[in-house]
């Protein structure tokens, strides 16, 4: 059970605004969002590309590749392997980048709430 300090906090409690506001917690977010915001504009233009060309460039997506492969059935395609790559990609970024400094904040965050 924790104690209570004079002015109502607990000791051996975590105070998680502070962890937040720390150093190595506020790397860890600009690190993954140095990946996640540009993949995502990347894939959401590559998206809207898709679209748009599906819209107003009929011709140019039925356009035949190979027997009946268009054009379009190409990048809709491509669609699905961009997602695949680009969760690949972000597993191997955050396997490398992100879970060894969560998991050290996690430890010390652990060590606080077991009071060490």
């Amino acid at each position: 059970m924790t104690e209570q300090a004079p002015g109502g906090t607990q000791t051996g409690a975590v105070d998680y605004i502070e962890v937040e506001n720390s150093a190595e917690f506020r790397g860890l977010k600009r690190r993954h969002r140095s990946f996640v915001f540009p993949m995502a504009v990347v894939f959401l233009v590559w998206y809207f590309a898709y679209v748009l060309l599906a819209g107003w460039a009929p011709e140019f997506m039925a356009q035949k590749v190979w027997g009946d492969i268009t054009v379009g059935l190409l990048f809709g395609l491509a669609q699905f392997v961009t997602t695949f790559v680009i969760t690949m990609a972000y597993v191997s970024f955050a396997n490398r980048k992100l879970d060894p400094v969560a998991a050290d904040i996690r430890a010390e965050l652990e060590k606080k709430e077991a009071g060490a």
